[in-house]
């Protein structure tokens, strides 16, 4: 993930990396539950029952405390649930109240916020090893889940928890987690109430049926001349979508004309799309497993389909050691880096009547969290786990068809029962209340196979009701426009079988069917709409709109005071110029900047670069400057300050020692956090002409790439992680400096961002399938856009799933509806793929948009803390019987909204920021 996003995890307002320091004190197996004081504000801890209300537990075990609970009965936001349960906070002096760098409760030394002033200033954004961090935990969830959403974006729901935890981590989450249970702490005393046998014993849910043959003539209408998918705007197949379409055509119809047309496209095509990389390199494991259930499906041959032994290549090419090329860890098909991939090419041997190599069958077993679910990423033994109901339903069939896993998969059946939500359906990840047609359909697979037939029924019935009038199926609840890869899945699910079982072979018949054929729809099919990338004129009018652009000026941190996001109005500003919609609007924001202007807090955008003083920051200054460039005003006068001499001044001569961390090392910029930071500065010096003052931080850029990968990890110093959203803009940074020096650096970025895409065409970010990362790919994608278009346009495709009526753009595919601004203004200026580096819009003839009357909405004030007692190991419960009266502190946690935008792209600056590519000269246009 970006750092960018690793800094939103740091806030209550925006995505917060979720993880607790292994240093903090260890409970024991049973937590004790004291009553203690606790402000005034916190809802009696009683009241929080598992559905009514929500928990949030704060761990002060670094500071030599305990967990405190506090309970509010009506939470709205993640943010509300941690201020009504009686806690109180502390921003930081640069980014405000809404980045919460102290945490207090009345119940525990007086109300003392933490850290202290002593150990963190709180002046910027807190260090990544020393920072609060967000978990959350939805009923029967056994293991938290760091949140995809930040706590003012979250809802919780009844019977949630969520954690705030002080310390360190990496960026992956492998370490760092919180030493209690969501158990621990949970509403009724710290025990889980026994979920029921089945989940859907409260609606009642009847028992409903998907009409398959509609569907199946829906998947006919998606091949071209009837043999294969085309991606729109691509003139190549799509062979995984072929392969699903075929799965879902043997499903619907068993064995047929146009099945073996099908088939035999793919056949023809297999040495395209299982063995790209030549003939004597490993095939593609994922596309081979594919193919060769397909082959086992229809009663082909998988030792010979298209030439290929794909068993045999299967067999050959088993890692035997990991990490390393191809190899997470021992066991592993080389290169499936998915568990879908593992154990799908386990279940092609299986199928083809091949015993598994037994360490093959041990990685799966290993994707297998402690919660039972399966995690959809081949991550090394001991890696942080949080799996899915898709993928635990997928391995769940598999170990069971493998044999000798009896425990396992009944450890992840139980997962299942408990994932299930009221509705029938299954969402996408933990903690996720929206169903998701694709998890929905092979966990029903799954639970039918392993006897969980009233649960699989609910699932059914849940389809059944997602389906569109033409037949398809869409990817989440509600959704319009029907996926074929969220209809195969469901038509296996809606025939009864899985790829387990299902075959075109038809059985010696012994009684006469007595299920009559199902009766086709009345109404007919309806071709999906056509479509590309975003709708860039509704993306621009939600931008504009005067509930979001304060003013019409800048975009606010949240709150009735006023207070400017500088960083995600430079954002908007970069989106404004790459489209061209709203010209006046961009000069109405350029004006504000560099004219000096005031936010609500008396606050210029120099209070957010910090430019000429001790905490000048190179990431925000680039950013800034950047801006500048594009609009063709003077970044060495803009907002009345010389910013390329600021970032030549900023340039660090060696690695600051503790406590000071301004320079993570020689070549870095001054507090640049992030690969971010370090690209937005090294791009902002080279289009002011400065590339020999910037070569210390070229070098030190260039230097983060990992060798072996091409990819750049997040946060600087680097902590070994591998991020798209960071390796894009490395990569345009790189690219722009002339000459063909970090050519080879750029292309083999470009390939491993490639690599990382998603069958929807989106990419994974800090969010889950993140509209941020597929905007950022698409804009390091497009420095080479003849290699890379047919991937560009899946994640055009992709973003523009994720608009909204509004305009607006959801942060990822999963979780929570909505339009987010910040990834909104990602969105629409990375769908243009044009790079900073030839940006250019030009503002002459425009006009500023007047300055409407402003009406400021009344503060509300909560009130001041009163002193609680002392508290101590174990669990505290903030409200009970005799606890003292407090609030949020005066230092801004009162009811505002949070500032946390303004922190992350000042250190980050991931917004809309692209670099150039110089072999590019295209100049903003009117997309």
């Amino acid at each position: 993930m970006g750092t960018a996003q690793q800094h939103d995890r740091r806030t209550a307002g925006k995505r917060l990396l979720s993880l607790f320091s292994a240093a903090a004190v260890t409970f024991a197996a049973s937590v004790a539950f004291v009553t203690g004081a606790a402000p005034a504000a916190a809802d009696p801890i009683e009241q929080c029952t598992p559905t009514v209300g929500a928990i949030v537990a704060v761990d002060f075990g670094p500071f030599g405390g305990g967990v405190v609970r506090g309970c509010d009965t009506t939470p709205t936001t993640g943010y509300e649930l941690l201020r009504d349960g009686g806690f109180t906070t502390e921003g930081t002096q640069h980014d405000g109240p809404g980045f919460i760098c102290r945490i207090g409760n009345g119940s525990f030394n007086s109300g003392t916020r933490y850290p202290t002033p002593a150990a963190e200033d709180c002046v910027l954004t807190p260090q990544a090893t020393a920072y609060w961090s967000y978990w959350i935990a939805s009923p029967g969830q056994a293991s938290w889940s760091y949140s995809p959403l930040g706590a003012m974006d979250r809802k919780p729901k009844a019977g949630d928890v969520d954690a705030w935890v002080f310390g360190g981590t990496d960026v992956g989450g492998t370490t760092g987690r919180p030493t209690f249970t969501p158990d621990d702490v949970r509403a009724g005393g710290g025990t889980t109430p026994t979920p029921s046998e089945t989940p859907t014993d409260g609606p009642g849910v009847p028992v409903g049926k998907i009409d398959v043959p509609a569907a199946a003539r829906w998947v006919n209408q998606q091949l071209h001349d009837g043999s294969h998918v085309v991606d729109e705007g691509a003139d190549t197949p799509n062979y995984f979508l072929t392969t699903e379409a075929a799965y879902a055509l043997a499903a619907a119809g068993g064995r047929s004309p146009a099945l073996d047309k099908v088939v035999a496209r793919l056949a023809s095509g297999a040495t395209e799309y299982a063995y790209a990389a030549g003939p004597k390199e490993a095939p593609d494991a994922t596309a081979a497993a594919r193919l060769a259930l397909v082959a086992a499906i229809t009663e082909g041959d998988p030792r010979n389909f298209g030439g290929h032994d794909l068993l045999g290549d299967l067999e050959k090419n088993v890692c035997q050691a990991g990490p390393g090329p191809g190899c997470t860890a021992k066991g592993d098909f080389q290169g499936a880096s998915y568990g879908d991939g593992q154990a799908l090419a386990v279940l092609a041997l299986l199928r083809g009547g091949v015993v598994p190599p037994a360490e093959t069958v041990t990685r799966l077993t290993q994707l297998v969290c402690e919660d039972g679910s399966v995690t959809s990423i081949l991550i090394g033994p001991g890696e942080f786990c949080d799996g899915d109901p898709m993928t635990t339903g997928l391995v769940a069939l598999v170990l069971d068809e493998a044999g000798g896993h009896d425990s396992t998969v009944a450890k992840s059946v139980a997962y299942l029962k408990k994932a299930q939500l009221r509705s029938g359906a299954f969402p996408a990840y933990n903690g996720s209340t929206t169903g998701s047609v694709p998890a929905t359909a092979y966990a029903a697979q799954a639970l039918r196979a392993l006897g969980e037939v009233r649960a699989a029924d609910a699932a059914i019935w849940w389809l059944s009701r997602e389906q569109l009038a033409d037949g398809g199926f869409g990817f989440d609840e509600g959704a319009e426009d029907p996926a074929l890869y969220a209809t195969a899945p469901a038509v296996l699910a809606g025939s009864g079988t899985s790829l387990v079982t299902l075959t075109t072979k038809v059985p010696e018949p012994t009684d006469p069917p007595t299920t009559p054929p199902t009766v086709p729809p009345t109404t007919p099919p309806t071709t999906p709409p056509s479509g590309g990338g975003p709708d860039l004129k509704k993306g621009v009018a939600y931008l504009t709109s005067p509930a979001n652009l304060h003013q019409g000026r800048y975009y606010t941190a949240g709150g009735p005071t006023g207070r400017a996001d500088f960083g995600l109005t430079v954002d908007g500003a970069f989106a404004l110029a790459a489209t061209g919609h709203d010209n006046d609007a961009l000069r109405t924001i350029v004006d504000f900047l560099d004219q000096g202007g005031e936010d609500g807090e008396a606050r210029t955008v120099h209070d957010w670069t910090n430019v000429g003083s001790a905490h000048a920051m190179g990431g925000s200054m680039g950013k800034a400057a950047l801006l500048a460039q594009v609009v063709e005003r003077d970044p060495r006068d803009f907002g009345g300050k010389d910013l390329i001499a600021g970032l030549a001044d900023a340039v660090c001569t060696a690695k600051s020692a503790a406590p000071d961390r301004s320079c993570a090392d020689k070549g870095a910029y001054t507090y640049a956090m992030s690969v971010f930071g370090q690209s937005l500065g090294v791009i902002a010096q080279v289009r002011a002409g400065e590339t020999k003052a910037a070569e210390a931080p070229i070098g030190y850029l260039a230097g983060l790439q990992h060798p072996s990968s091409g990819a750049w990890p997040s946060l600087v110093p680097p902590t070994g992680d591998a991020d798209v959203d960071s390796t894009a803009m490395a990569a345009m940074a790189l690219d722009l400096v002339p000459g063909d020096t970090h050519a080879a650096a750029v292309d083999k970025a470009l390939a491993w961002i490639a690599s990382k895409q998603l069958k929807d065409g989106g990419f994974p970010g800090a969010a889950g399938n993140s509209v941020n990362s597929a905007a950022l790919a698409v804009q390091g994608l497009s420095l080479d856009a003849d290699k890379y278009g047919k991937q560009i346009t899946k994640a055009l495709k992709f973003l523009a799933s994720q608009q909204n009526t509004d305009g607006g753009f959801n942060v990822a595919r999963e979780g929570q509806r909505g339009s987010d601004l910040r990834a909104s203004t990602q969105a629409v200026g990375g769908s243009t793929g044009i790079s900073f580096g030839v940006l250019t819009r030009s503002l002459v003839g425009t006009t500023p948009n007047p300055v409407p009357s402003s009406s400021t909405a009344p503060v509300i004030v909560t009130p001041g803390d009163s002193a609680g007692s002392a508290g101590g190991p174990g669990v505290v419960n903030a409200g009970g019987p005799g606890s003292g009266g407090g609030g949020l502190a005066s230092t801004g946690g009162q009811a505002l909204g949070l500032a946390a935008a303004a922190a992350v792209l000042v250190l980050a600056g991931w917004g809309a920021v692209v670099a150039a590519r110089k072999r590019r000269t295209t100049a903003g246009g009117d997309l």
